[in-house]
């Protein structure tokens, strides 16, 4: 079994009597530890489906494996309690909170955990020990994103949902939060997936996932990922 399994899942949102089909019959599985980098352009169903994994939305049919739980079947108040434990997300722009700190805006996070990290000590971890008790308008873009990741890395996740991370960034900036989160799987063995509509980021990944349509319609392994360090685009 893999570590994230989406079966058949189909997504359709109604307004009236329009009908909009986000996902239709998407399909596709992640191994633990992989970062999977989901490829599309826009609308093809990226953040639906992270959202509908994250927790934050339902699918309309299908089902979802995470580490062998049905999340899919889970009641609102059992998502609550999943997107607190297992998931950490990281966002296209940061959604920090203005009046804290880098800490303490980590330690809000960490607050609602079972078993969070350090936050003072995820923040070092990122870079950013010398920035604790900065407020994010002091902060730059990039040591904004960087917050938003020790927030999620605090929450000591199973599982790193990444939308556009790099979107608001500068090229130089980016590519430090792409090797942030290359470093973070490989060394804590923690599955990140990243969604993007630049295709020169599948090289990094251990698995790319091609969507269009709603639809994943290609799938295909990568022995042999490329440093970030290593990428142009």
């Amino acid at each position: 079994m893999a570590f994230i399994e989406f079966h058949d899942v189909k997504k359709v949102y109604r307004s009236g009597e329009v009908r909009i089909e986000a996902l239709r019959g998407m399909s596709f599985e992640v191994e633990r530890g992989e970062i999977c980098v989901i490829v599309g352009p826009s609308g093809a169903g990226k953040t639906t489906l992270l959202n509908i994994l994250g927790g934050m939305d339902s699918l309309t049919e299908g089902r979802i494996i995470l580490d062998g739980e049905d999340i899919s079947a889970y009641s609102p108040r059992k998502l609550i309690g999943y997107r607190r434990r297992d998931v950490g997300f990281v966002f296209q722009f940061y959604n920090l909170i203005e009046n804290l700190t880098a800490l303490e805006n980590v330690e809000l996070a960490s607050q609602i955990c079972p078993a969070p990290l350090d936050a003072a000590e995820t923040l070092r971890a990122v870079g950013l020990g010398e920035r604790l008790g900065n407020f994010p308008s002091q902060l730059s873009g990039g040591e904004q994103q960087r917050v938003a990741i020790a927030r999620a890395l605090a929450k000591n996740p199973k599982l790193l949902l990444c939308d556009e991370p790099t979107g608001a960034l500068d090229y130089n900036t980016g590519k430090q939060i792409l090797q942030l989160l290359e470093d973070t799987s490989r060394k804590s063995g923690m599955t990140v997936l990243i969604i993007t509509h630049n295709s020169a980021l599948t090289a990094m990944a251990d698995r790319v996932i091609t969507v269009r349509s709603g639809q994943a319609r290609d799938m295909r392994l990568n022995p042999h990922p490329t440093p970030i360090s290593q990428i142009e685009w």
